[in-house]
């Protein structure tokens, strides 16, 4: 009865472990879409706007949902904040640097919003919109790439999940 039990809780667990596994793939695309319109909202607020870059981000942020919102609200609160004299720069890489483990986009997608945070808040309203185009154009690829290894791979991580537990329990018992 106890190895019953044992069997199923290690199948259990490896299916449940192939299941998030494949949530991550499918949340890859989905937050790499949401960071694209956030990046939309923010070239609107800068151009048609002219909303300083704080409200600006703390504006688009309470639009967000998590992850995401946690990103835009922490770079806005560290540039609003009084005792602190950051520049925006400093504030958007230390916001991403604090969220992005609770999101599932990959280093690539890091390494472009990192590259965006280094020209934020650093040049006039025309340049930004170029360096923010650029960084849209650039998620659009990734976001491409992200759904094809969903395509590919979601499926593939249930079913693994579930045959790894199943291998373990033949392999112990």
């Amino acid at each position: 009865m106890v190895k019953l039990i044992g069997a199923v809780l290690v199948i259990v667990s490896g299916t449940l472990f192939g299941f998030y596994q494949a949530s991550q793939f499918a949340n890859r695309p989905k937050q790499i879409r949401a960071f694209i319109l956030a990046l939309q909202r923010l070239e609107t607020e800068i151009l048609y706007g002219f909303t300083p870059l704080a409200d600006a981000l703390g504006k688009i942020g309470q639009q967000l949902t998590d992850p995401l919102k946690s990103i835009f609200t922490e770079a806005a609160r560290r540039l609003t904040d009084q005792r602190s004299s950051v520049t925006a720069q400093e504030s958007w890489q230390f916001a991403v640097e604090e969220q992005w483990k609770h999101t599932a986009m990959k280093q690539s997608e890091k390494n472009i919003i990192y590259q965006f945070g280094f020209t934020l808040g650093t040049s006039d309203r025309n340049d930004q919109i170029k360096h923010i185009r650029l960084a849209i154009n650039q998620l659009q690829h990734e976001e491409a790439a992200a759904q094809n290894e969903q395509g590919r791979y979601e499926k593939m991580c249930r079913s693994l999940g579930l045959l790894a537990g199943a291998l373990i329990v033949i392999l112990i018992y």
